[in-house]
């Protein structure tokens, strides 16, 4: 049978077998497409990375003699919507079957399935072997449960898996080692340089100028230094393991102003578009653990883990459950905008300028900077999460729908109501100082919650919990923040209202 298979931008794991041997009944086909770069308006860095890991993966097919159709984004053939090229191809090639890998983005695996249905040929749909859950395995666990406790998941991955475990019991005798994983970084053990890749881009650049991709972002020269290709992605894990996870877990939530990426492995982009799977990675780290624990600790190790085996599994899971009405949820009625220097990095708040320009330079923030620090600040000021999603999917080069939206929309900004989170995750400026140096330059005073030199974050802190109390003031966890604001006198608490709505209002003037 003269078969059709289907290679999605992040479905590029050479290691499927799919891939294992040349077979010429195959034909596989990619396209770079104008109806994935412009469902939102993403990072111009992103827009890179994709396609030029994706070219790479397609020079690595033909060279291992697989028969390929690969449609770069200006291709004349290319009509830039997926079910047109492949009912196109279908017609072209006298196709007798279609062949794909099973999705993780909804929106495309609805797509897929409006494809299957208007072909007159067998259609069948295989495993990506990427992730160590099913998609339904989640939804398995928690059946006849109230509360999906990522810390239940996250255990019963670590025996399903056998990782860490001392039989049936943790490694050390704890589960997580989260206490241990929140120190400050103040310049010491120093961090070595990152591991550079020095990518030629050129012909991609080139490619999206002349496409006419709208992008947002910043890009300079010819050189992209992510990883595109297996060999690289494993060069990146093997230089985190040996630099940089011996103070991953103590570091891996600190802030500050002049390191970008700290101790993380910049090995999402790899991970999200599959390049590097995560038994690989998991793998590595605890055997590179067992050779090296004079120098590398449980609790780094174990810390590290914890985000592969537990949250991103953990939130695919949550997000092949509860799509499509997800993307819907706004449990705390924010309809608020999103401030425009969201997109500039212009503003005198110095822990956003620093976590915004970031992004906007690399394509990059780590996990507690988009938490504590962005998603924070569009929490406190109540914006619409349709917008805090649509920014977060477009600015990172890691950012796919699966994992985007459970991060922003559940963990991020509670829209979800508490499926992922037990609160809201919001600060002050109080956890912002304590995890970082970003105050200390900033123009704005820390300790003063009214006044035009108060740092907005306090004002706009004890307003949303007084503003959502009723949503709020039930939850467990919060009450004993709803105590100390019940203490704060009346004539104070019209002055932080008064200073948080005009920042509500205006704050693109801050």
């Amino acid at each position: 049978m003269k078969t059709l298979r289907l290679i999605l931008g992040d479905q590029l794991n050479s290691e499927h077998s799919w891939f294992q041997k040349a077979d010429d009944r195959y034909i596989y086909v990619m396209f770079e497409m104008r109806q994935e770069t412009d469902y939102v308006q993403h990072h111009i860095q992103k827009v890179i990375g994709f396609f030029a890991a994706m070219r790479n993966f397609g020079t690595e097919l033909k060279d291992s003699g697989h028969q390929l159709i690969y449609y770069t984004i200006n291709d004349k053939r290319n009509r830039q919507d997926l079910g047109e090229n492949i009912r196109n191809l279908v017609a072209e090639h006298k196709i007798e079957k279609f062949e794909y890998l099973l999705p993780d983005e909804y929106r495309l695996d609805q797509q897929l399935k409006e494809i299957e249905t208007s072909l007159d040929i067998p259609v069948a749909s295989f495993d990506n072997e990427h992730f160590y859950t099913a998609r339904d395995e989640l939804s398995t666990f928690f059946s006849g449960k109230k509360q999906y406790l990522m810390e239940s998941f996250y255990r019963y991955m670590r025996k399903k898996h056998n990782v860490l475990m001392e039989g049936d019991q943790p490694e050390g005798g704890k589960w997580n080692y989260d206490k241990s994983n929140r120190k400050k970084w103040n310049g010491k053990p120093e961090i070595p340089q990152p591991i550079i890749f020095d990518n030629d881009v050129a012909s991609v650049v080139n490619d999206i100028k002349n496409s006419g991709i709208k992008t947002i972002g910043r890009f300079e020269g010819d050189r992209f230094d992510y990883p595109i290709n297996r060999k690289q992605a494993l060069d990146q894990l093997n230089y985190f393991c040996k630099e940089l996870l011996p103070h991953f877990g103590d570091y891996q939530d600190a802030l500050h102003t002049e390191e970008e990426f700290l101790f993380h492995s910049r090995l999402s982009f790899a991970m999200n578009t599959k390049i590097l799977d995560p038994v690989t990675v998991v793998n590595k780290v605890i055997k590179y653990y067992y050779n090296s624990k004079e120098s590398v600790g449980l609790s780094q190790v174990e810390g590290f883990i914890r985000q592969i085996i537990g949250w991103r599994e953990y939130m695919r899971g949550i997000y092949w459950k509860e799509m499509p009405g997800y993307a819907q949820k706004n449990a705390l009625d924010n309809h608020q905008p999103l401030p425009d220097f969201y997109w500039t990095g212009n503003t005198k708040m110095n822990c956003l300028s620093k976590a915004i320009n970031n992004s906007l330079d690399h394509a990059y923030a780590h996990h507690i900077q988009r938490l504590m620090i962005t998603g924070n600040f569009a929490l406190l000021t109540q914006v619409h999460p349709d917008l805090v999603d649509r920014w977060y999917l477009g600015i990172y080069i890691d950012a796919i729908e699966w994992v985007e939206i459970t991060n922003t929309r559940g963990m991020s900004q509670y829209a979800d109501g508490g499926i992922i989170a037990t609160k809201p995750y919001i600060s002050s400026s109080s956890y912002i100082n304590k995890m970082g140096n970003y105050c200390k330059e900033c123009s704005y005073n820390r300790n003063l919650r009214t006044g035009d030199n108060a740092c907005p974050f306090n004002s706009l802190y004890w307003n949303f919990l007084d503003e959502k109390r009723e949503k709020l003031h039930n939850n467990p966890r919060m009450g004993m923040m709803y105590n100390l604001l019940n203490k704060i006198p009346g004539e104070e608490m019209d002055s932080i209202r008064r200073r948080a709505t005009t920042i509500i209002e205006n704050p693109d003037q801050f």
